[in-house]
């Protein structure tokens, strides 16, 4: 696993959540989505820190696997943000940039593992 790459990705894009959820709630009055994006938003760091400690390969990539659900939840709703008029298209192309950033990265990952599996 790229560890400190990932690690440190995943652990910015939840900062940028945080941020993110305070500027929607605090701006925009926006409570629901923000609340739903910083939960799948600071979900992916987690499940990579889990996945990190994993107990075998096969629990590694369940748990980087749960890693790519929440990162791609999190990338539905950048898009609602977005096409709600939350975001305008510079806010969203710069958290989305990081987002699908993270899920290619995430994706590779898993399919290394998975190849590395049969070794």
């Amino acid at each position: 696993m790229k560890e400190s790459l990932i690690k440190t990705k995943s652990f910015n894009f939840a900062i940028r959540m945080v941020k993110l959820h305070q500027y929607l709630c605090e701006q925009k009055k926006e409570f629901v989505l923000s609340k739903q994006l910083l939960r799948s938003g600071t979900s992916v760091g987690a499940m990579i820190r889990e996945a990190e400690h994993s107990e075998s390969k096969p629990d590694f990539i369940h748990k980087m696997a749960i890693a790519q659900k929440e990162i791609n939840e999190t990338i539905y709703w950048i898009e609602l943000l977005k096409a709600t008029d939350y975001l305008n298209l510079e806010q969203f192309e710069s958290i989305n940039t990081d987002a699908i950033e993270l899920i290619k990265m995430i994706t590779s990952i898993i399919k290394t593992a998975k190849a590395n599996l049969n070794h």
